[in-house]
């Protein structure tokens, strides 16, 4: 997937701002439009207040923003950066998130936090791909936030199979005890920030090990929710 500089990676019209990747017109598309839990991110029937699945047993982080649903054209964006080598995307994507944040911020009362942390690939993973694609997400987002970040606070120690190419259950085994802290984080309030989440497990076993080392609070940052 190739785009004209200063065309909109999705409409190909011209861009105020080359630097932003989507017009304004296409980031107002970009939006779910189904109600959502403002926890786990997942359907419910009010945005308001956690869900009743929250309310019976929630998840490790205190609240989730996402920039849409897992549906084109957003998806297609995120494949392109993942499995085609379109890191260029991860820039305008980043902005996505940042606007959803903010958005967050205004209409749930979501609280600033200290730190974003990225999702850490195994190195091998990370040396076939050439990149971390929740790093190269994260590192705009720091500096527009004047927040915290360093790439290397987290570290995946096991390279652990596929999340996708698992059952739920699969999940939650594959990754214990996959992940290792290596950074200071008691007292901060703390974002890790991914691409897709899925039925959460990743995220989930990271807020663990975050809360369990003294962090204050932590949200879930990411572009896609599936439902």
């Amino acid at each position: 997937m190739l785009t004209v500089p200063g065309l909109c990676w999705l409409c190909r019209m011209p861009l105020a701002l080359s630097a932003w990747g989507v017009c304004s017109v296409c980031t107002r598309s970009l939006k779910r439009q189904a109600m959502t839990c403002p926890q786990c991110g997942l359907n419910a029937t009010g945005r308001d207040v956690p869900c009743g699945r929250c309310m019976k047993k929630a998840p490790p982080w205190c609240a989730l923003v996402a920039v849409d649903d897992y549906v084109a054209p957003l998806s297609g964006l995120i494949h392109a950066l993942k499995f085609a080598g379109q890191s260029v995307l991860a820039r305008p994507l980043a902005r996505l998130l940042l606007l959803a944040v903010l958005q967050a911020r205004r209409t749930r009362g979501l609280p600033n936090i200290d730190m974003v942390v990225n999702v850490p690939l195994y190195r091998r993973r990370h040396w076939r791909r050439g990149y971390n694609q929740s790093d190269l997400l994260c590192r705009p987002l720091a500096r527009w936030l004047g927040c915290r970040y360093d790439a290397r606070a987290l570290k995946r120690v096991h390279n652990t199979a596929i999340q996708h190419q698992l059952t739920a259950r699969l999940r939650k085994r594959n990754l214990k005890n996959a992940f290792r802290l290596e950074f200071p984080v008691k007292g901060l309030h703390i974002a890790i920030v991914d691409d897709v989440v899925t039925t959460g497990s990743t995220v989930a076993e990271l807020s663990r090990l975050l809360l369990q080392s003294g962090a204050a609070s932590v949200q879930v940052w990411c572009l896609c929710r599936t439902l």
